[in-house]
């Protein structure tokens, strides 16, 4: 167990107690797999495991919940190609059975557990969110949905099932309460479908430096870990991340990935609000989106430098860009990423140019008759970028 196996992450004597080691930074990979990714969660651990190698003075740590009826969720180690150090949930004191790992309570048990186990002497801490997302769209994390792929992370099935995608979600404003009982993080990293908007994003402000995903669905294979682990151990992680993602190509396209200062997440929404109201109101209560970069075939997640781009006037756009430049320090294009529809079918309706494309996506009410917006257009009043950004203000 973690708690009495113990080794010096350093050559040099550092100091510790008997129940800690103590690392420069540490990282956790967070994998909700008890879904219809299970199956994939094997190689994922073999990337890491190779890249655990090139990770220097360090702590890599994977929380794995699969769909297997005969093992409980564990905590363990990856260090120099080799899981080492396993602990399930019940010799971490959490549960003696099978929890949903999108419970706020087992979410907050395990990383606590984790960044207690191994302190980050530098105060350097990351999270991995790896599994199923769908950007800040709203469930109740206690809640049972049929709803699909469709909610905001993390969707545990709770039957370990290796086909279902039905299941408990953790929603954006729960999960900021959790992390907001913890180590401040200096990343989060979401190697899940759709994360990076700005919703989320205000959300999670006060509890990460930076958010790194991407608006867009992404492959299942996710990130090539082999590449990415060292990027995260890297001085420069928010852009390492991004460009050691990027490289990879799935089926010949790329994923658009971005990184999110939060920081400068508060004047980002004073210049949203500002910039809205010099055009929004003319636009009616569902604008016409025609033309307009979006990341998803059901709801339409909309690129925001792209709307505003469009709509504003070129003054008030330098104005706004000014602001977003700050949020969004880092990204990289595609000009189509892998979906779960036939691109040409839902993404044919857009061009993507270095130009028009922000990384980054924010909510657009669109008529109730189009797919499920009556619901999405109540639940984004529940976030806070509703307000801040200034939606209330011009009856969105």
């Amino acid at each position: 167990m973690l708690a009495v196996a113990l080794w010096s992450c350093s050559d040099e004597d550092i100091p510790y107690n008997p129940t800690t080691e103590v690392c420069n930074r540490t990282v956790l990979v967070y994998i909700s797999g008890e879904t219809n990714l299970d199956d994939i969660i094997d190689s994922e651990l073999y990337e890491m495991k190779e890249g655990s190698r090139l990770i220097g003075n360090n702590a890599l740590l994977v929380y794995i919940d699969r769909a297997k009826k005969d093992e409980l969720p564990y905590l363990a180690r990856i260090k120099q190609g080799e899981i080492i150090d396993s602990t399930s949930i019940a010799d971490m004191g959490i549960s003696t059975k099978d929890e949903y790992s999108s419970d706020p309570n087992v979410m907050e048990g395990v990383i606590r557990y984790a960044f207690d186990t191994y302190k980050s002497m530098q105060d350097e801490y990351g999270l991995v969110l790896w599994g199923h997302a769908s950007g800040w769209l709203l469930e109740d994390s206690v809640a049972y949905s049929t709803m699909g792929r469709r909610r905001a992370y993390g969707v545990d099935n709770g039957i370990n099932s290796g086909s279902s995608t039905s299941g408990k979600w953790l929603n954006m404003p729960t999960l900021a309460k959790v992390l907001s009982k913890l180590p401040h993080l200096n990343f989060i990293f979401a190697d899940c479908c759709n994360f990076q908007c700005l919703e989320s994003a205000y959300e999670l402000r006060n509890v990460t430096d930076y958010i790194i995903g991407s608006a867009a669905e992404i492959p299942d294979v996710g990130a090539p870990y082999n590449t990415v682990v060292p990027a995260m151990f890297d001085a420069n992680f928010q852009t390492a991340i991004v460009d050691s993602y990027y490289a990879q190509t799935v089926a010949g396209c790329k994923v658009p990935l971005s990184v999110i200062k939060t920081e400068g997440m508060e004047e980002l929404a004073n210049a949203t609000r500002s910039v809205l109201g010099t055009f929004a109101p003319e636009l009616g209560q569902y604008p016409d989106m025609t033309g307009i970069i979006h990341y998803y075939y059901a709801y339409k997640f909309f690129d925001a430098n792209d709307f505003i781009r469009e709509h504003a006037s070129t003054a008030d756009y330098a104005n706004w860009k000014q602001a977003f430049d700050k949020v969004v320090v880092h990204k990289q294009m595609a000009t189509q990423w892998l979906t779960n529809r036939n691109w040409g079918s839902y993404y044919n309706d857009f061009t993507v140019t270095e130009e028009k494309f922000g990384g980054v996506s924010m909510h657009i009410p669109q008529s109730p008759s189009s797919s499920n917006y009556s619901r999405y257009n109540a639940d984004i009043k529940h976030l806070g970028w509703y307000y801040a950004a200034g939606y209330a203000d011009i009856g969105w």
